[in-house]
């Protein structure tokens, strides 16, 4: 069953909260709570560790929101680069997982993103009606100059991501946490003389298949493996047919991984009901979230791509979807 969730990117309870409870929303999605970390103290909690994830988890509750999938993660690049300090890393990440497990928050949500991480060119493309879209144009970063990491190979990154999955799905399983990799955003590589290997549909079936486990699974996000594959309902049951889809971005593009633009969930290139279809065919059991909206006129959006009230149109759109997929009693 796919179950809706909803990102809260805000640290303290907010009204925003209360608009997803009233549209139907009940589950959420969470990011770190960086805001229980004191600067001033040395010794203070870390955002991964037990008592912050608690106290924010208690925030949400308190609120009518049940935390699912935490999208966030400590400092990571040692461990993607291979560099001094990724055996510590390495152990803040489990103690995520640790903590995560023992609040009984199934899910994290992880990407393999060396250095540079979501990437756009323009955040104000205009969209159906005039709305503010983001994109991406690759001709603006193609002669773009390294970054201070230099050049990053495609086969140390996968040699990177071999030795910390080793290390932390065992971790995964005993705490029974389920891991989600991300795509890389755009799917292109390399950027700036960075690699990057999460970017097709075989690198995700060599990723699960690098440390076989039911914890070693992946966040399928409809506008990534939209511009990965001229399937994606194939995509879907793919990987859900191995029991793999922990967690789902909706959202769709229109163009190719070297130039798109983000649109409406209604207007894009993909089939969305199609989509749908897929989940329910392939058994997958997942939250599922909308993602990356347009911002609508009068609105705004302090983290490009998530507009409240787009959003809120998006949800309604994605209830639409599932309920002609599942019904109206499995829609619950």
């Amino acid at each position: 069953m796919i179950h809706l969730a909803e990102i809260l990117l805000e640290p303290a309870p907010d009204p925003f909260w209360k608009v997803l409870k009233q549209v139907g929303v009940d589950r959420a999605v969470g990011v770190l709570p960086r805001r229980f970390f004191d600067w001033r103290e040395s010794r203070s909690d870390l955002p991964w560790d037990y008592v912050p994830l608690a106290l924010y988890q208690q925030a949400l509750e308190d609120a009518g929101l049940s935390l699912e999938v935490i999208e966030d993660n400590p400092p990571m690049d040692s461990i993607r680069l291979g560099g001094p300090g990724r055996d510590e890393e390495i152990e803040h990440f489990g103690t995520l997982l640790r903590s995560m497990g023992r609040l009984g928050i199934p899910v994290l949500c992880y990407n393999w993103m060396a250095v540079l991480g979501w990437l756009r060119t323009s955040t104000a493309h205009t969209g159906r009606g005039g709305a503010e879209v983001v994109g991406y144009d690759h001709r603006l970063l193609a002669e773009a100059p390294a970054t201070p990491a230099g050049t990053i190979e495609e086969d140390a990154l996968w040699a990177n991501l071999r030795y910390f999955l080793e290390r932390v799905v065992p971790v995964a399983e005993e705490a029974g946490v389920k891991l989600a990799m991300h795509p890389d955003d755009p799917p292109l590589s390399p950027i700036r003389s960075i690699g990057r290997i999460m970017r097709s549909v075989d690198a995700f079936q060599r990723l699960v298949e690098l440390v076989p486990s039911e914890a070693n699974g992946i966040t399928l996000c409809q506008g990534n493996f939209t511009l990965m594959t001229d399937d994606l309902p194939a995509a879907i049951r793919q990987f859900g047919e191995q029991g793999r889809i922990h967690f789902v971005h909706f959202r769709d593009v229109r163009g190719e991984a070297a130039s798109f633009v983000e649109t409406f969930h209604d207007e894009g290139q993909t089939d969305m009901l199609a989509c749908m279809q897929a989940y329910r065919d392939a058994g997958v059991e997942a939250s599922l979230r909308t993602d990356h909206t347009p911002t609508l006129e009068g609105d705004n959006a302090a983290v490009a791509g998530y507009s409240k009230q787009a959003r809120v149109f998006a949800i309604g759109y994605v209830q639409g979807l599932r309920e002609a997929v599942f019904g109206r009693d499995g829609a619950r």
